[in-house]
């Protein structure tokens, strides 16, 4: 398989970016994003812009990204201390902006995209980033794609990756050490960078049940994948 993958410089998307880079599956991945990874890898082509709005305005860009079979779709903020429109913006806007244009590229290619546990899809609810990424959920599976909505809840980062956020880094070195006892008390509550990585691999290359997956799915998906 050959796959984009926007968001490889974030937590998440290290993961993914990690287990594509390892998956005899995947031939080639071009990460798309604002600041290089760093990696180099033979499988790895990377397209870099300052402002991707900009870039999936530019001409030609849906000769660039067709004829991929994927895209994992890692990239996103926390609400935390963003004004209502910017959060919009970099939540739905532009992500829609990027499914829209591989619609039309590649259409029915697999998206997959890292939503969040407790989502509204209802669009009615009272926290606002969860009207926001229902309302990007309900209208990625508007589009001619093969759409996968990921919803972790909680998120071990694996393999030296760590969070950019100081909050979550100041969290996850109380909770790390842990972890071992969290997973083997409540294995469905928790989940890894690297099986949410074998989850979006396993996805893209057998499809899922449905179009949601929790963290139960995830880690379902990405034990197949072994």
């Amino acid at each position: 398989m050959r796959v984009l993958l926007f968001g490889a410089t974030g937590m998440v998307g290290r993961g993914v970016l990690r287990e594509c880079l390892r998956s005899p599956e995947i031939s080639r991945v071009l990460v798309v994003g604002r600041t290089p990874t760093g990696l180099a890898h033979p499988k790895l082509r990377e397209l870099t812009h300052p402002d991707l709005a900009e870039l999936m305005n530019r001409p030609g860009i849906e000769d660039e990204l067709s004829g991929y079979d994927a895209c994992f779709y890692c990239l996103g903020v926390s609400s935390a201390g963003l004004n209502p429109e910017t959060y919009q913006r970099i939540t739905h806007d532009l992500t829609l902006t990027v499914a829209r244009v591989l619609a039309d590229a590649s259409p029915g290619l697999t998206f997959v995209y890292v939503s969040g546990q407790g989502t509204d899809t209802s669009e009615r609810g009272r926290s606002r980033w969860a009207r926001v990424k229902g309302r990007t959920e309900n209208d990625l599976l508007a589009l001619p794609l093969s759409t996968y909505l990921f919803r972790p809840g909680y998120i071990q980062p694996l393999h030296g990756i760590t969070s950019r956020t100081f909050l979550y880094r100041a969290l996850y070195a109380v909770t790390t050490p842990l972890f071992p006892l969290i997973r083997r008390l409540a294995p469905d509550q928790v989940t890894t960078t690297e099986a949410i990585g074998r989850a979006m691999v396993s996805v893209a290359a057998t499809g899922a049940p449905g179009p949601y997956l929790d963290n139960r799915s995830i880690n379902g998906a990405a034990a197949r994948s072994r």
